[in-house]
């Protein structure tokens, strides 16, 4: 597996001033670019790709939705190399509306975990009366918190550090957990 898949930490960062889709830069802890992520516009199914650069020269990841517009949306995550299947990402509907979640599947798309918002109280803070208490979400596989995705606060500019540090066993595959990291800054980036 590609290296840059076996880091600890990550910053995402959303680019600002996309006209259309969406854009994110994904760096190591030093500041380094590690990869480009494009979001294609005006699609009716979500459609999102990760590059080693924004020369976009070479695909690594590919992030589709498996239906047009669904309210619990299952993406697909593969690795475009190999076109193996990673595993897929599943919101969870209804339950997001007052606090976001998602269900982490294997590639047999087996249910291994769950990615949670924080706090309920924090969750209906944001959405109801400021989208200015930055979010975080909470990764567990198989019962054991293993990951964290902390939004920094930043009015103008996305920006998601994303902390495998307590995956110490790898049950989490990194390019499963970095795919997650850019849906939530495209898909949950939107409702603030």
């Amino acid at each position: 597996m590609d290296q840059r898949f076996e880091k600890n930490i990550y910053l995402i960062r959303k680019k600002m001033f996309k006209l259309a889709g969406a854009a994110f830069h994904i760096y190591d802890e030093a500041g380094g670019l590690l990869f480009y992520s494009k979001q294609k516009a005006f699609k009716l199914k979500e459609d999102i790709r990760l590059f080693e650069s924004e020369a976009m020269t070479e695909e690594l990841l590919s992030i589709q939705a498996r239906q047009v517009i669904d309210f619990s949306a299952a993406y697909d995550v593969v690795d475009s190399k190999t076109n193996e299947k990673v595993g897929a990402l599943q919101r969870k509907g209804l339950k997001s509306i007052l606090k976001d979640e998602w269900i982490v599947m294997d590639p047999n798309d087996r249910e291994i975990g769950i990615i949670s918002e924080d706090s309920m109280i924090l969750a209906l803070l944001r959405r109801f009366i400021t989208p200015l208490i930055p979010q975080t979400y909470i990764v567990t596989i198989n019962g054991r918190e293993v990951a964290t995705f902390k939004q920094n606060f930043n009015p103008f500019v996305l920006k998601i550090t994303a902390d495998f540090s307590g995956d110490v066993d790898k049950s989490l595959d990194r390019r499963l957990g970095l795919a997650a990291g850019v849906l939530l800054g495209a898909i949950e980036g939107r409702q603030n």
